[in-house]
């Protein structure tokens, strides 16, 4: 049985698990119940009415959020050398092409996000299982396969986030911390919620949009009641 300490059980008396709670009611919440003594990541679980085995339902995307996530995040470049320049001055923290491609094959994946020219996808394609399981692999529908380098950074830098649904049928995305307002914990979680319902599916029946929880790290899972998005 696993250990549940003091802090999380006193989280879970706050969290009502028959309610389905608004968005600004979970915004608010989620800050009372983090029992983290560091700025604690708030995560949203969205469960789709898809299925990912058929290539039009693979939800997959990119939005930015208004309030950024609150991570400074770490960016791979891998380009020809002409580019490198254009990627150290628009601020990414890693740029180069084969000694990246060799750390890779080695296990290095230290970087949070990976942006690549086109022009050198060919090399990095064997990279493949390495990068994929980790959401790392760049693509051109997350604007991480570009000629425009720097845009790529700015965007990453400033907010942007790419989402993806699971084999399962569930999209996790990191929106901001605990740290946050409840405003503006709100407010990215809609831009997210707003951008997954934009790339619903017309092959998608049924319901779609089936669960969403909010949670900060280690804390309970808030209901959201999921109403309030159907059109």
């Amino acid at each position: 049985m696993a250990f549940i300490s003091k802090k999380r059980k006193v989280a879970d008396t706050k969290v009502d698990a028959n309610k389905a709670y608004s968005l600004k009611e979970a915004s608010t919440l989620v800050k009372t119940i983090s029992t983290c003594k560091f700025d604690a990541s708030v995560d949203l679980h969205i469960r789709l009415g898809v299925d990912p085995k058929k290539a039009d339902q693979a939800i997959r995307g990119t939005v930015s959020l208004p309030h950024g996530t609150g991570k400074t995040k770490k960016v791979l470049v891998l380009c020809p050398p002409d580019k490198e320049a254009e990627a150290k001055a628009a601020g990414a923290d890693y740029v180069g092409l084969d000694e990246y491609v060799t750390k890779i094959e080695g296990g290095w994946v230290d970087v949070d996000v990976i942006i690549a020219t086109p022009s050198v996808m060919p090399k990095i394609g064997k990279l493949g299982k390495v990068l994929g399981p980790r959401n790392l692999m760049p693509n051109p529908k997350t604007g991480t396969v570009t000629n425009d380098v720097a845009n790529a950074i700015n965007d990453v830098k400033g907010g942007k986030i790419a989402f993806k649904v699971d084999k399962v049928g569930i999209i996790h995305a990191s929106i901001g911390r605990v740290s946050f307002t409840p405003e503006k914990i709100a407010e990215n979680s809609l831009e997210l919620l707003n951008a997954i319902i934009k790339a619903k599916p017309s092959s998608a029946k049924g319901t779609y949009l089936r669960g969403i929880s909010m949670a900060s790290t280690m804390s309970p899972g808030i209901a959201i009641d999921t109403k309030a998005f159907v059109h």
